[in-house]
This record gives structure tokens, C-alpha cells and sequence, in this order.
């Protein structure tokens, strides 16, 4: 079976598709100035971005893993979410607190989907 990849970098692959699913790499906001809910907008349109690049889209998200440098942004985070998501097709989603790879990251968000 062959693996696609998109965005092969020194570390990492952003984007890669296998057997049918699609895996994202965690995905932060380029502009790390505005506060959870720009950043989680953001995040999100890169989301969007890398998965109709690999041929899928948000309706066929199985899984997301969300990850907030202070868990008192987590409704602000689902204000945004919950305007993007296509409630219809929910994915399972774990949300946790953790120390980000830098300070001025407020939310980082890894997905897997079908194509």
C-alpha cells in the first residue's frame, strides 16, 4: 500500500495519507499574537487547508486531539469549534491541558480523517 506524503520536512511529514486516512501533524496558528479564539481559528483554516490538500475534508474527521496551554480557554476554544465543526459528522476528541513548545501558543490541534 502506498503512503502519500505531503510537506516532508527534516522532522516530520505535516500531512500523510494511507490505506484510505489521512493524518495530520499538530497544527498551530502562524500568528501566535492573537489570544485562544484567533489562534483557534487559525489552526482550524490550516486544518482545513492540509486536509483538501490531501483529498479529505472536515466531515470525515475520525479523530482530534486538542491541546491547551490553560484549560480555562476550553470554552472559548469550543466557541470557535463548535462554529466550524459540521455537526453532523462529529470525530471522537480528547481536549487536555499541556505546556505547548512555546509561550505564545495557545492551542494546538492534531487530526486523523478518511478520505
Amino acid at each position: 500500500m502506498t503512503i502519500q506524503r505531503f510537506e516532508n520536512g527534516a522532522r516530520f511529514c505535516r500531512v500523510l495519507s494511507h490505506n484510505g486516512t489521512v493524518y495530520l501533524a499538530g497544527m498551530v496558528a502562524d500568528d501566535t499574537s492573537g489570544d485562544v479564539v484567533q489562534q483557534t481559528r487559525d489552526t482550524l483554516a490550516k486544518i482545513e487547508h492540509y486536509l483538501t490538500l490531501a483529498g479529505s475534508n472536515k466531515s470525515k474527521l475520525l479523530t482530534t486531539q486538542i491541546w491547551l496551554r490553560d484549560i480555562a480557554d476550553f470554552d472559548r476554544m469550543n466557541g470557535v469549534w463548535d462554529e466550524w465543526i459540521d455537526r453532523s459528522a462529529m470525530p471522537v476528541r480528547a481536549t487536555v491541558e499541556a505546556r505547548l513548545a512555546g509561550d505564545s501558543y495557545r492551542v494546538e490541534i492534531m487530526v486523523t480523517a478518511a478520505l
